[in-house]
């Protein structure tokens, strides 16, 4: 893009596409918090003793999540701004 200056139409673009991004990691940490807490539970529980692994295999993905969504929000981050160069 060239270093005229942005319209506010343009400007308005990069926020929607900055607040896209953060919604999108925000989905990604909730997603994170519900496959833990879901983890914790069905370990917890001793009706749900049969299933037992698939608690433990949420509270191993759930952090992979994170990371997954982290540094995705990252990568997106520095793409915008070396993009738009503001």
């Amino acid at each position: 893009m060239s270093t005229l200056e942005h319209s506010l139409r343009d400007k308005l673009a990069i926020d929607r596409t900055r607040l896209a991004n953060e919604r999108t990691f925000l989905a990604y940490f909730r997603t994170f918090i519900v496959f833990l807490s879901s983890g914790f539970a069905i370990i917890k529980l001793d009706l749900l003793n049969e299933i037992r692994w698939i608690g433990i295999m949420l509270i191993v993905i759930g952090p992979a999540l994170l990371i997954i969504g982290l540094f995705r929000f990252l990568y997106v981050k520095k793409s915008i701004k070396n993009y738009y160069k503001e």
